[in-house]
């Protein structure tokens, strides 16, 4: 459970009680956590990212499979095929707080980091829905290609991303006008999304064809395409946008690219059916998540080896940005 600290001072009524609240907040905000789906055993693992332990585990019920933390609005959010929609985790409490409705079967999710909307990729009805947070009224659905999976906003909250599973691409969307600007073909299947801190390259994890792709954000144009592992499913940036990290499924590693060169430099062993990785906020530390054998393995981006190995749920998938800064 997260830990207050108590503070007696010498003031009186409302002003000691916002001043509580106000430390309150100032621990939560400095302690990261990272949240792990467990999809078969209908759970979410929260994991302290200073200590690397497990400090509690929820409940949510419709298959868990894709994350995504909003710091701004204090939640979390998870995808719930299963339960046709998501549900929103408080950060304060760590506990389940709502469920929202969407319909189809829901993936992929993603929040914008101004902490304005959430969205969900609808796997049957090839759409994203749009959520307003603050009472997660349905603001608009918007079509794409078939079977939206992962996907990504740019930093500054302007564009969104979508990974086109079947149709083998990736669209590009205008969060002001909601209109597509851009769809382009990229490797078979492409499932995870990554995007750096300028917003100027994206990439993908396409799991049929075995590589990552890299775009520009200028068109979506394609820079290149680079071999990995077998069945390469999700995808993470770590020191400074210069590595990526990329899961491949069916040979238990991860790959890890040079972005400077768009070559492999390094192959890690890591757990059975790796799917879900993010980056710890040090920007050192990645985690991933082991589908077949319940843990998660802790890398060190400056070393390129595994340095921890903790046990989570039955099936941890962890699909999305799992850390809270």
């Amino acid at each position: 459970m997260l830990k207050y600290k108590t503070y007696r001072l010498c003031t009186k009524g409302a002003g000691l009680v916002a001043l509580t609240a106000l430390l309150q907040l100032s621990e939560l905000e400095a302690a990261p956590y990272a949240f792990i789906s467990n999809q078969i055993e209908n759970s979410v693992s929260v994991i302290d990212a200073d200590r690397y332990e497990e400090i509690k585990r929820i409940t949510i019920t419709g298959k868990p499979v894709g994350v995504s933390v909003n710091q701004t609005k204090g939640h979390v959010y998870i995808s719930t095929p299963e339960g046709n929609g998501f549900s929103v985790i408080e950060l304060s409490s760590l506990s389940k707080i709502r469920s929202v409705k969407v319909g189809g079967a829901s993936l992929g999710i993603t929040s914008s980091p101004d902490g304005h909307y959430v969205f969900v990729a609808d796997w049957y009805e090839n759409t994203v829905s749009v959520f307003e947070t603050e009472n997660f009224k349905l603001k608009k659905v918007i079509r794409v290609g078939t079977s939206p999976s992962g996907m990504v906003v740019s930093a500054d909250s302007k564009w969104l991303y979508v990974a086109n599973r079947m149709d083998d691409s990736i669209s590009q969307i205008a969060i002001n006008s909601w209109k597509l600007r851009n769809t382009t073909k990229v490797g078979l299947h492409p499932f995870g999304l990554s995007i750096n801190k300028t917003g100027n390259r994206i990439y993908t994890a396409n799991v049929e064809s075995d590589d990552v792709t890299v775009l520009q954000d200028d068109h979506l144009k394609r820079i290149q395409h680079i071999k990995v592992g077998a069945r390469p499913y999700a995808t993470a940036l770590a020191k400074n946008d210069r590595l990526l990290f990329v899961t491949n499924q069916d040979d238990s590693s991860v790959s890890v690219i040079d972005t400077e060169t768009l070559e492999v430099i390094e192959t890690i062993e890591v757990g059975d059916k790796p799917e879900g990785i993010s980056t710890h906020p040090d920007d050192r530390h990645v985690m991933v998540a082991n589908w077949m054998d319940n843990t998660v393995s802790v890398i060190d981006a400056e070393t390129l080896t595994v340095v921890k190995t903790l046990e989570t749920g039955e099936g941890s998938r962890a699909f999305g940005q799992f850390f809270t800064k």
